[in-house]
């Protein structure tokens, strides 16, 4: 009997809902006294045997299960160990973790699913993490029950990390090298009031949980054609991603590809009826051999500078916001699959009221009253200018070769100064050189490309390379009218050298922390008294990059030796990542399967944005 016809049958269906429980935040855990699961193993008569006595007891006799339990089935030919990472002390804390382990042999996948290149193996793994999330659904093992009762029942649901559209590097579910299978997920113990429920814990821990990891884990249960599409489809995207740089581009949209979403509230594609497949103009079209799914072909976005304009309600932002997300593989049916960019792509936008600590924006912004330094600005409260200045400073301070800028989430007076404005405003009483000036230097002299919607600032006719439109979401290559239009109107000043910057050295002392350090969401972490916010960082696409960024916090401030740059702290943590092959690496505790592995830019944004942060230069 699963866990949701259980307690359908024994408890009715009164008081649930679904979550992790909690307040809603990922608290940063503390490190579990478990052994590991090589240790002795209980058998699973055993487990059984321990939660009837438990029933009952005081809620922390659950550290009891802080062992390890060995399954074995004769009918099925199932054998996995569970062990507890950490067990919870109380009904309300945060839920326990633990993991499952299978032999190579006990979970028999094939050794070209995951061993040939990371990039299977991570497709692998988030295929496995959604079918552990999809069995726990169906079985309703991943409803929590609360009770507004102190006396009420409480807990009883298995939770796993349910990846959303993107395939990223998660610590979910791990696939060793000799096939070795492990995926780790949260349990809330069940209880009643504060006392053990004995039984509820049998039917999710002996019954459910088997059936769990036998319809998840093990190859022979599984849609063999369906984990293959996956593989092969997040191994294609990576090797497209892979080309662009040596075709001279820095993006890619696939022919056929759905870019727009169903709603703002979801990530998931808008139905094929209602949305317009993107078709490349014949001047950009592209074609690319793939391992997999033969020869795909689209339109290129070539490096330098390219324009996406049009109406509104076109479809240029949403193109960006395919962009964006570029740097991702997805999931198959998506609709983006195909929608690549290069990897180290940043998107950069104003952000008023953000700290700024030591960052050289004198490409930008120079002569400020009162003789602000801009070489070494710094401030709590930053305006758009400046807030956008050093968005673009911060990132190719952390290598970023290609920037993705909207208009409509820009500082006007940072991107242009039009004529009239310059008339009326002499030049040395302006400290701003606007983005227009600069984007031509930026991409000769740095090599660092842009790729820009643009609505209502025609004067950047005259620096791009490129001007797509965007007609009713069909997009079409107007670079040659564009041209005309701009040589018919006087020449916008550019700026011959970009102007470089200072690299910064992070100093150890502004990092640390006071209290807990919990992830919020998507958008927020509360670093011991300090609350930094990343809403405005547009490239964090879960929550477990979220909590991978505040534990990496933590942790590389352990690399901070007032020596080494902001790009080395980053260059170690991503070294450790890959020798690891892990993300537990920046983890007080041994395991945890919350992680997502964040981009070294997103991590440098919660960096730069912490307002305890001292940067040296």
């Amino acid at each position: 009997m699963g866990r949701g016809e259980f307690y359908r049958n024994k408890y009715g269906g009164g008081g649930r809902g679904r979550g992790r429980g909690g307040s809603g935040g990922y608290e940063r855990p503390s490190p579990p006294s478990a052994p590991t699961a090589s240790a002795p193993a209980l058998d699973w008569r055993q487990l059984a045997e321990l939660l009837r006595q438990l029933n009952g007891r005081n809620y922390g006799g659950y550290h009891e299960l802080e062992r390890v339990f060995a399954y074995s089935s004769a009918a099925s030919g199932l054998q996995f160990r569970l062990a507890f990472d950490h067990v919870q002390g109380d009904p309300y804390a945060s839920p326990s973790r633990a993991h499952v382990q299978l032999a190579p042999a006990a979970a028999g996948f094939p050794s070209d699913a995951h061993a040939p290149s990371k990039v299977r193996n991570v497709a692998l793994c988030d295929f496995l993490t959604r079918c552990f999330a999809a069995s726990a659904r169906r079985a309703g093992a991943d409803a929590k029950t609360v009770s507004a009762s102190y006396h009420g029942e409480k807990g009883g649901d298995i939770s796993i990390d349910a990846p959303g559209q993107h395939v990223i590097e998660r610590s979910s579910v791990m696939v060793l090298p000799d096939g070795t299978v492990e995926a780790r997920f949260n349990i809330n113990l069940p209880a009643r009031g504060r006392s053990i429920s004995g039984d509820w814990a049998h039917a999710i821990l002996v019954e459910t949980l088997p059936a769990l990891v036998e319809r998840a884990l093990v190859f022979r249960n599984l849609d063999a054609d369906a984990l293959w599409t996956h593989v092969r489809s997040v191994e294609d995207q990576e090797h497209l991603r892979g080309l662009l740089r040596g075709a001279g581009l820095v993006g890619f949209v696939r022919d056929g590809a759905v870019l727009p979403r169903l709603s703002g509230a979801s990530d998931l594609p808008l139905s094929a009826h209602a949305a317009v497949p993107f078709r490349s103009p014949p001047t950009l079209a592209r074609s690319f051999p793939l391992p997999n799914a033969g020869v795909v072909t689209g339109m290129g976005i070539p490096a330098g500078v390219t324009l996406f304009v049009g109406g509104g309600f076109h479809g240029k932002t949403t193109v960006l916001k395919a962009l964006e997300v570029g740097v991702y593989n997805h999931v198959p049916g998506d609709g983006r699959e195909f929608v690549a960019v290069d990897p180290a792509a940043v998107k950069i936008r104003a952000e008023d009221a953000r700290s700024v600590a030591t960052t050289d924006i004198s490409a930008f912004i120079a002569n400020l009253p009162f003789k602000l330094d801009t070489r070494r600005f710094a401030t709590a409260d930053a305006s758009g200018s400046t807030s956008q200045a050093a968005n673009i400073v911060e990132a190719l301070e952390v290598g970023a070769t290609t920037l993705l800028i909207d208009e409509d989430t820009c500082a006007t007076n940072f991107m242009i100064r039009d004529a009239k404005m310059q008339q009326l405003v002499a030049a040395d009483k302006e400290p701003i050189t606007p983005f227009i000036a600069k984007v031509r230097a930026l991409f000769e002299r740095e090599g660092v490309s842009s790729v820009l919607v643009v609505g209502g600032a025609g004067d950047y006719f005259s620096v791009a390379d490129h001007v797509i439109m965007m007609d009713a979401y069909a997009p079409r290559d107007v670079t040659r009218e564009a041209k005309a239009i701009a040589a018919a109107h006087p020449a916008i000043r550019q700026d011959s050298v970009f102007g470089g910057f200072t690299a910064r050295i992070p100093l150890p002392r502004g990092f640390e922390v006071t209290g807990k350090v919990v992830s919020r969401g998507i958008g927020r972490i509360q670093y011991g008294e300090v609350d930094l916010d990343l809403s405005a960082v547009e490239q964090i696409v879960e929550p477990s990059q979220v909590r991978a960024i505040a534990d990496g916090i933590v942790k590389m401030r352990s690399y901070m030796d007032g020596k080494r740059t902001l790009a080395e702290v980053l260059d170690i943590l991503e070294q450790e990542f890959d020798r690891t092959a892990s993300l537990d690496v920046i983890g007080p505790h041994r395991k945890s399967g919350f992680y997502t592995r964040p981009r070294r830019f997103e991590l440098a944004a919660a960096i730069n944005r912490l307002r305890t942060a001292t940067m040296t230069q």
